[in-house]
């Protein structure tokens, strides 16, 4: 009996050693664990349509993005400018806000006057132009003017919507057949004085009000590339589309520079390089639709005018430089990039 007992006292005391040793065990130091990566999101503004190739170019941009940061970096794609219109976000960006915005040269020129020149009639005319015009010096001292002087930092300008052209509800062949017809263009000196100088009064409008402006006959239609006509459904209001080639769209990305700055540097690699190659891709792919939205606009009843007079629109369109003292601009980049006039 007194060996049972004596057995069974073992036994306890074994039991309450095991229980011991593993809470001791639960008290032993957690594993360290890796610190939570930091994340930054980036806001991004266009003006577009979500039918626009734009968009669908922004939203690649943006997914290649996240997969190379692994989700450090989302860029955040708002269309039809959802988070205010443009000059607005552009304040923002200065201020240093997480925000991007999808503009041009011309309201870049508010700025920095000289880039402006990038929006004026005739001044490029191919997409492997835009390509020669990021190793450019002038261009490089402008970026960091923008950058230091009002806290804008160019992404990139190889997105191109293309060559813009006249919807109007009249033919357009020379310069005169603008006379007197209101053109509605953003209200800043380059697409003022580009569209004065080809023979028209430009009005400035928001580019969401040119449907109804037009069908209210408040302007006698607009400068767009041609995905803005199939995207706005302009051709319910214009019966033309004269291409008169007058200024290929160039398009810039930006956010702030202050925002940029707070970006790990393989971040800032990473987000610059991949907005230059969805923006070349894009542009490729609106560059191939061309002939088949001429058709498709055909098909809805309008008329492409295409036996323009387009040396009598540039030899016109000499005066928007001349106004806006931007020859010698011009020609310093045309002999940087060794294109002759």
């Amino acid at each position: 009996m007194k060996k049972g007992l004596k057995l069974v006292g073992i036994l306890l005391v074994l039991a309450m050693v095991a229980v011991l040793v593993a809470a001791c065990g639960g008290k032993s130091e957690p594993a360290k664990q890796a610190a939570p990566q930091q994340k930054f999101v980036l806001k991004f503004n266009h003006v577009l349509a979500e039918s626009e190739p734009f968009h669908k170019g922004f939203q690649n941009w943006a997914k290649a993005v996240k997969e190379k940061t692994n989700g450090g970096l989302e860029i955040q794609v708002f269309h039809s400018a959802q988070l205010g219109v443009e000059e607005d976000i552009i304040e923002q960006i200065r201020k240093g806000a997480n925000v991007g915005q999808n503009t041009d040269s011309a309201r870049l020129g508010m700025y920095v006057p000289a880039i402006a020149v990038m929006n004026a009639p005739y001044f490029v005319d191919t997409i492997d132009e835009v390509a020669k015009l990021r190793e450019l010096a002038t261009i490089k001292a402008w970026q960091k003017e923008l950058e230091d002087k009002y806290g804008i930092k160019i992404l990139s300008f190889t997105w191109v919507q293309g060559l813009r052209h006249m919807v109007t509800n009249k033919p357009i062949k020379t310069p005169e057949d603008l006379k007197g017809l209101r053109i509605r263009t953003p209200g800043v000196p380059i697409w003022q004085e580009s569209i004065r100088a080809i023979g028209a009064t430009p009005v400035a409008l928001p580019f969401g009000e040119v449907y109804i402006a037009t069908q209210q006959k408040a302007i006698d239609g607009a400068d767009l590339v041609y995905r803005n006509v199939t995207g706005a459904k302009l051709f319910e209001v214009a019966k033309y589309m004269s291409e008169t080639k007058h200024i290929l769209l160039i398009n810039f990305e930006i956010v702030s520079k202050k925002w940029f700055d707070s970006l790990p540097p393989e971040y800032q690699k990473i987000l610059v390089e991949e907005c230059d190659k969805a923006g070349i891709e894009t542009s490729r792919v609106m560059e191939k639709e061309i002939e088949t939205l001429r058709k498709e606009l055909a098909a809805k009843g309008m008329t492409i005018v295409q036996d323009v007079d387009l040396a009598a629109f540039r030899k016109a369109g000499e005066g928007a430089y001349q106004v806006l003292k931007l020859t010698d601009v011009r020609d310093q980049l045309y002999k940087e990039m060794g294109k002759k006039k």
